[in-house]
């Protein structure tokens, strides 16, 4: 069962490949025409189907990966005028989105494990010993 923290860090991610691969090819390159800079959309593909399927390590590793995403934003936020700029700026919202929504489905998630591992040393305790 999907929550909202998972909800919204897979849209943020989603977004987030939309919002550079339009960067780089057609709302801002460097050069006409789409400039190379369209790959770092590709590090951002291989956590996209484990953040889908709710897998922990992958949410785990994915924010800190996602961090590079935040300061390539900064730079570039302060170094870039015009589109770009404005681009970079939701590259730093979408970016944090994520990373605080990986958080919170990390902490939830880790809760939910803490309470099953206590429902079954309640079971185990309460069942009798066996000869």
């Amino acid at each position: 069962m999907r929550t909202m923290a998972g909800w919204i860090a897979a849209i943020a991610l989603v977004l987030l490949i939309g919002t550079l691969l339009a960067w780089e090819t057609v709302l801002a390159p460097l050069r006409p025409g789409g400039s190379v800079l369209m790959l770092k959309v590709l590090p951002l593909l291989l956590p996209l189907f484990g953040i889908l399927r709710e897998k922990l390590y992958t949410y785990r590793w994915a924010s800190m990966l996602i961090l590079l995403y935040f300061t390539e934003g900064c730079v570039r936020a302060w170094s870039d005028t015009g589109m770009s700029q404005h681009l970079a700026v939701i590259e730093i919202a979408l970016s944090t989105t994520f990373f605080f929504a990986c958080l919170g489905w990390v902490r939830l998630r880790l809760h939910e494990l803490e309470a099953d591992a206590a429902d079954a040393a309640a079971v185990r305790a309460a069942a009798p010993p066996t000869p």
